[in-house]
């Protein structure tokens, strides 16, 4: 029986591994940047208590595995922020409705437009 020389063999391994090494090479964001997910919307956050909170105005129930990250990125817990009005960064659990996650926004982070900020963001324009 003849067995492939293990040149070949590390050469099929390499060939394989080529697009997996290629694909894992995506540029990190920029240093003290954060990136946010495309479903994450922008809002005023207030923590009622440990279950509650408002969001934008209106009540919404908090996940049990809420997370909120802080401006440095360190998660946090709700019921440190009880009572103080944030502006994050969302994204609400789509099958229950409730808030998953929260980003405590920077100034420079608040200024950039996102969907639910209020900011006008479209490319339509109107007239010659």
């Amino acid at each position: 029986m003849t067995r492939c020389p293990p040149l070949y063999a590390l050469a099929l391994a390499a060939a394989l591994a080529l697009p997996l090494a290629a694909q894992a090479q995506q540029a990190p964001p920029p240093a003290g940047q954060r990136t946010f997910p495309e479903a994450a919307q922008r809002g005023t956050l207030k923590i009622m208590n440990g279950t509650s909170a408002e969001l934008n105005g209106k009540p919404i129930r908090l996940a049990p595995g809420l997370r909120i990250f802080t401006p440095q990125n360190a998660l946090v817990f709700a019921h440190t922020l009880a009572g103080k009005s944030l502006k994050v960064n969302y994204v609400i659990e789509a099958s229950t409705g409730m808030l998953h996650t929260a980003w405590i926004l920077t100034e420079a982070e608040a200024k950039q437009p996102r969907k639910g900020s209020g900011a006008t963001v479209t490319n339509i324009r109107t007239g010659t």
